[in-house]
């Protein structure tokens, strides 16, 4: 388990399974219930939905597949499921985020100095009050960051042929390095890193992101798990960053 910032950094795998022990270590159970409720309710109720309105966006999707690419079919309809499931799960799984941001931040918090022995300069309800203003302003920078990527990827779904072949691959990709950028955000931005440097920062462990972020986007699509898999990542991603990038960036120790 990571213990201390100088703990060698490992594949996004690893981070990710290590979410899944984190969440469970005593005294850090309580931060995780409220980002879990706004998970449950929100991903939940919009799953239940979705699987509801399948059976018509389907066909009409597929009915947009050229005569030449027919005898695909068989291929494309899964590919058609999933692509619904990536775009549906990426935005809910973002609109959840944006609620629970102040949660995720104070869990990531608290999970950091669980793990490094650190002694957080704001706790509690009233250093959450006071971060709201920061931490939204932060959800607006990745948001512009974002849209101009998705709505040039949406496009694409709109050409047939690439729509069902192509355009799905690179939401996936686009998805997993976003879902990075969205979890390991937030002690990146407990000790005030600048969006920018950020990214920068992630870059330099792009594999081990990657790997991170497609687990993320391929759990989001799958019920009951995507249920969890907000706080879930986020303890991953704070575990990557105590690992990877806090003896470096860390604005208190």
């Amino acid at each position: 388990m990571v213990s201390s910032s100088t703990t060698v950094p490992r594949s996004g795998v690893y981070y990710f399974s290590q979410g899944w022990k984190l969440v469970t270590l005593p005294g850090i159970r309580r931060f995780v219930i409220l980002p879990l409720l706004v998970n449950i309710v929100l991903m939940g109720g919009a799953f239940w939905w979705l699987f509801t309105q399948l059976d018509a966006w389907i066909p009409s999707l597929m009915s947009h597949v050229p005569d030449w690419l027919q005898w695909l079919s068989y291929l494309l309809w899964p590919i058609a499921v999933i692509s619904v499931l990536l775009v549906f799960g990426y935005f809910f799984s973002t609109l959840a985020n944006w609620i629970a941001a102040p949660f995720n931040g104070l869990l990531a918090e608290q999970l950091e100095a669980r793990l490094t022995g650190a002694t957080p300069p704001d706790t509690g309800i009233l250093g959450i009050m006071k971060d709201v203003p920061r931490i939204m302003k932060r959800e607006w920078q990745k948001l512009a960051w974002y849209l101009p990527r998705a709505i040039v990827l949406l496009i694409l779904y709109f050409i047939p042929g690439i729509a069902q072949t192509i355009a799905p691959v690179l939401w996936f990709l686009f998805s997993a390095w976003m879902l990075a950028i969205q979890y390991c955000d937030y002690p990146f931005d407990n000790h005030k890193v600048p969006f920018k440097t950020m990214r920068a920062a992630l870059r330099t462990q792009k594999v081990a992101n990657m790997q991170f972020g497609a687990l993320t986007s391929l759990f989001t699509m799958i019920p009951v798990l995507n249920l969890f898999i907000m706080p879930v990542a986020v303890c991953g991603a704070t575990a990557m960053w105590v690992d990877c990038w806090r003896a470096k960036h860390a604005l208190w120790k």
